[in-house]
């Protein structure tokens, strides 16, 4: 009964929370704004402090994310919706577009080389595609790291980690592991794509609100893991999961 109205006073501090967050959006003057704004400043998602292009590593990948060319983002958008629906709604299979992509490059290769002989008489060089050397090292060496990087992280959560920090883990895969069930690993890609290719956009134009309402939510959140943590979590003792120091 306890747990249940932890439960409870968390679903309903949310309503509140988003229910107050838009009406003082309305009803909020000028000179109020001015001051959300730059109290905001010291409150930003996740504690950053340098702005979302400059987080998101810059370049043209940072504009391709937020929309600073609309045409080429579109076309990237268009680009990943195409692939998803052809492999996804018409069941293509990955080998018959490997084939068929190579069969018309032939093609063009083949017309190419012959009609440039018929009709110039001096047959023009025909382009051909050569990846570099050091593509799928380079690429082998990145998705090396990157893979590396999460298994330490989630063995450094295992080992040296605090119970919080565990059991927000164990959530978040249990989480993407339901998600998995649901959809196959191609829809989950497509999702995430699509997600990172909208939400730092919104997130950019709505930063101010975003913001607040975050911070709000994290610190009623931290309330009510107080709650939890001081009649149950506290009662637990440490040394069931192991969360010793190694040097």
């Amino acid at each position: 009964m306890h747990e249940k109205s932890i439960v409870e006073d968390v679903i309903d501090d949310l309503v509140d929370n988003f229910t107050e967050t838009v009406q003082k959006k309305k009803n909020v003057s000028f000179f109020e704004q001015e001051e959300d704004t730059v109290s905001s400043r010291f409150n930003r998602l996740f504690g950053r402090e340098k702005p979302i292009h400059h987080v998101l590593g810059g370049g043209k990948s940072a504009d391709v994310l937020l929309w600073r060319n609309k045409k080429i983002s579109a076309s990237v958008l268009m680009g990943a919706t195409a692939i998803w629906v052809l492999f996804e709604w018409i069941n293509f299979h990955f080998l018959s577009l490997v084939c068929y992509g190579l069969l018309l490059g032939m093609i063009v290769q083949f017309v190419w080389s012959n009609a440039s002989g018929a009709l110039n008489r001096s047959q023009s060089r025909v382009p051909r595609l050569v990846l570099p050397k050091d593509f799928f090292a380079d690429v082998g060496v990145t998705i090396g790291t990157e893979v590396n990087r999460g298994l330490m992280f989630l063995q450094d959560l295992a080992c040296r980690g605090s119970l919080k920090q565990f059991l927000m883990a164990v959530i978040g895969l249990w989480l993407a592991a339901m998600i998995g069930s649901c959809c196959n690993f191609l829809t989950v890609l497509y999702i995430g794509f699509v997600g990172a290719h909208t939400m730092p956009v919104l997130y950019e134009r709505y930063e101010d609100e975003v913001d607040g309402f975050v911070d709000s939510l994290l610190m009623k959140f931290h309330s009510h893991y107080k709650k939890i943590d001081t009649g149950f979590l506290s009662r637990i003792p440490s040394g069931k999961f192991g969360f010793k120091k190694h040097d």
